[in-house]
């Protein structure tokens, strides 16, 4: 079976890891924060000391880190994956960035004679754990078609894209509809709670009628129960917004529904609640209207 350097082990990164040990994939793991890599070295894994040692040695090498600066760090620093790279070696970058990166760093892949897949996922911590999260891939179809043994792993649907940075792109158009969405439902949320309505019936209403949705399925009982848990962070949802922004805006796009979003996540960032789940934007809501959701005393 192929080697593997997994580089990343956040909400959604160890669990894949873990999924690839649980196949019997050899797995060299690095992280930033070293004691996040020693559950997975309970499973199996090496510990990698530096990213260009977690790629040293490797078939495939996959990156699962949270922004653009970070992800050019893993990549570009002096002892970063490129430093590690052998020829003929394959990159999965998992992870949510700009477009614009992604081609730059399938190009320095290029470089050095690698070959380079955009494959952000959709699916939040759940689907990482149960392994059926769903890819959009750029990239080559003939290097997807080699990789298809870890993407079959890790998730239950891969949808090739195009060229690189289209995975990147359909993650933003994505992510957008996501962050729209979750604002729909607190904003629905919110007019039935001022209003008297039993939240637990106006949100069986919504999974039964038109308004139903991702959204109201995955987070609709952690609004009611304030249930903010982090399965996909406040902050994280905002960062995706941004890259969605600066995309549109590159591209004479215009967004007015993703720019509302953007300034209510980021309220919600103001307000503290970057590391909780991006549901937990409806307390923006709450405060406008002086009551929580799924509270009948007031």
């Amino acid at each position: 079976m192929k080697k593997i350097g997994f580089i990343g082990l956040g909400t959604m990164g160890a669990p894949m890891a873990a999924n690839l040990l649980k196949q019997g994939y050899e797995v060299s793991v690095y992280n930033r924060t070293t004691a996040k890599c020693e559950p997975l070295a309970a499973l199996g894994a090496a510990i990698a000391a530096t990213p260009g040692e977690a790629a040293s040695g490797a078939d495939t090498v996959i990156t699962m880190v949270s922004d653009d600066a970070s992800i050019a760090a893993v990549y570009e620093g002096p002892d970063g994956l490129l430093a590690g790279l052998k020829p003929g070696t394959a990159v999965i970058d998992c992870s949510t960035i700009s477009p614009a990166l992604v081609k730059r760093l399938a190009g320095l892949v290029g470089d050095l004679r690698g070959v380079f897949l955009d494959a952000p996922v959709t699916g939040s911590s759940p689907a990482a754990i149960d392994g059926s999260l769903v890819f959009m891939v750029g990239g080559k179809g003939d290097v997807l078609a080699k990789e298809m043994d870890i993407f079959e792993c890790l998730g239950k649907k891969v949808l090739h894209m195009g060229e690189n940075g289209t995975g990147a792109v359909a993650k933003l158009a994505h992510n957008t509809i996501v962050g729209i969405n979750n604002l729909a439902l607190a904003e629905g949320f919110s007019i039935a709670a001022k209003s008297g309505l039993p939240a637990d019936r106006f949100l069986e209403l919504v999974q039964l009628g038109s308004a139903g949705s991702k959204a109201a399925e995955l987070k609709g009982r952690k609004i009611i129960e304030h249930d903010f848990t982090n399965q996909f962070s406040l902050a994280l949802m905002l960062k995706d917004l941004k890259l969605a922004s600066s995309l549109t805006d590159g591209a004479s796009i215009p967004s007015p529904m993703l720019n509302l979003a953007k300034s209510l996540f980021q309220a919600g960032q103001t307000e503290g609640f970057g590391d909780e789940d991006l549901s937990s934007v409806v307390k923006i809501y709450e405060a406008w209207i002086g009551q929580k959701i799924g509270d009948r005393s007031n």
